[in-house]
């Protein structure tokens, strides 16, 4: 087996993006690394890069033989290869395939994220923000803002968007924290399987009832249940486990800057531009997605051969020295000249990053506004991580004010 630096590299602290990546960036560009599953694939951490080969139709998110692909971790949803595919099929028209559908359901999902629909749906999240701060006002302190705001406000809003009933949220966001473990395979599939199975019956539901939400539109376009429903489910955990980390990780970066907190408070017309620069900051996933060559890929000084695995570390490239100056400097007032790269680019852009940035716009201009002297309860380091699943992030997030 030979010598490779193995990822994800240790994390002393999780605002922080550990050096050996920029190390690796600066050396090899394109780097040649190990993951925790043993497997060799290749890591891009650059800004130009990272935008390229997501736009690179050569590459796919399935492989013509699963069995063999290179995995990041365990996950049954990030790890590896999706759309295990028929042995018997022409590689080229696998591709085709997975491009034609990834297209098509792109199209039926973006019917409800548009930017206008999220725009139209930002009064009511504002609504859900100030119930949340309204209760959370009410608790003895040390308060858990990440129980009483981060975690289940995502799961309130994506909730409603799919349309599921609000007596199921409990046993709904438990699904969806499960399936992100990235060291136990059994439970992560268990916890996809699970949902695929509520899905299906809620599914069915929608057909005999149809309501104005993701899950009626769905079943209204397609007839294939089981692919609805595991469609469905990937919408909630990337809708909900995303956001969660990055409001934990916004209060985090404001209140560890407090000069760039201060502007916040006096102008929350700047939080748009602070939720930006949180999304820039907050290295969540730091597995990354392994995405695989369906024929050669040259990029720079570099072959990716096919069948061969690449990984995308979005949260890396948004530090990338040569595009940002200064990159680790929380800004909030920084140049929006380069977009961040956090929720992808090109044809697998995240279609709820609208959606996201209307959450986290709501938390970031009331938040402060409400609790000017919010702060950490327990030093910093002592704040309580996640372990072992696809976002890093922190368990408790408690708070005085």
């Amino acid at each position: 087996m030979s010598t490779l630096p193995t990822i994800p590299f240790k994390r002393d602290s999780l605002l922080d993006v550990p050096t050996e990546y920029r190390d690796l960036r600066q050396k090899e560009g394109i780097a040649r690394v190990r993951t925790q599953m043993g497997h060799e694939v290749w890591l891009a951490t650059g800004y130009e890069e990272v935008r390229k080969l997501s736009v690179d139709p050569r590459l796919g998110r399935s492989h013509p033989e699963p069995e063999k692909a290179a995995r990041v971790s365990s996950s049954a949803l990030t790890g590896g290869p999706m759309g295990a595919l028929a042995q018997s099929r022409s590689t080229q028209r696998d591709i085709t395939a997975e491009r034609a559908e990834h297209e098509y359901m792109r199209k039926l999902i973006m019917k409800s994220f548009t930017a206008r629909r999220m725009r139209a749906l930002s009064d009511h999240v504002g609504s859900l923000v100030d119930e949340r701060l309204d209760h959370f006002a009410t608790l003895p302190q040390p308060a858990d803002l990440h129980a009483e705001l981060a975690h289940p406000l995502p799961l309130l809003v994506i909730c409603e968007l799919l349309g599921v009933p609000f007596e199921d949220r409990e046993s709904f966001g438990g699904m969806s924290g499960r399936m992100g473990d990235m060291l136990d395979p059994g439970k992560s599939q268990a916890a996809r399987n699970e949902m695929t199975a509520y899905m299906s019956e809620l599914i069915e539901r929608k057909r005999r009832e149809p309501a104005e939400d993701l899950l009626s539109d769905l079943a209204s376009e397609l007839d294939e249940v089981g692919m609805i429903a595991e469609l469905a489910g990937t919408v909630l955990w990337a809708g909900h486990e995303t956001t969660v980390k990055r409001i934990d990780y916004g209060v985090l970066f404001l209140l560890t800057n407090p000069d760039q907190l201060d502007l916040l408070k006096a102008d929350p017309g700047l939080a748009p531009a602070a939720v930006e620069e949180i999304l820039r900051m907050a290295f969540t996933s730091v597995s990354g997605m392994p995405r695989y060559a369906h024929e050669d890929v040259e990029i720079g000084d570099v072959t990716i051969r096919r069948g061969e695995a690449v990984v995308l570390l979005l949260g890396v490239a948004n530090r990338d020295e040569r595009i940002y100056e200064d990159p680790d400097v929380f800004d909030i007032r920084r140049p929006q000249k380069d977009p961040n790269l956090s929720f992808g680019h090109g044809p697998r852009l995240c279609v709820g990053s609208n959606l996201a940035r209307v959450e986290l716009t709501a938390v970031f201009s009331r938040l402060f506004q409400r609790f000017p002297d919010l702060r950490l309860a327990v030093p910093m380091e002592e704040l309580p991580r996640i372990k072992g699943m696809i976002e890093h992030g922190f368990a408790e997030l408690p708070v005085v004010w």
